[in-house]
């Protein structure tokens, strides 16, 4: 299985994923800071729209936006 070994390759030939048979030696630690990355920016477009979110038309029924936005955790916190 695997379609048999390694064969020459042009080495004029460029590539942004590394090309034939990459296998860098940090992989790992380049995954663990770009999903650390990823959740940074997640976290802060998170925040800045549960602080921004208004809804002009009132749902129905409960949705789960309603625990985290700043419109409805301000009325709760009024109420008591």
């Amino acid at each position: 299985m695997g379609g048999g070994g390694r064969y020459p390759y042009p080495k004029y030939v460029w590539s942004p994923a590394g090309g034939w048979w990459v296998r860098p030696s940090n992989w790992a630690s380049n995954t663990a800071v770009a999903a650390l990355g990823i959740a940074i920016i997640t976290f802060g477009v998170w925040t800045y729209s549960a602080k921004v979110e208004q809804r002009v038309i009132q749902p129905i029924r409960p949705i789960p936006s309603m625990l985290w936005a700043k419109q409805y955790t301000d009325k709760k916190e009024e109420e008591h």
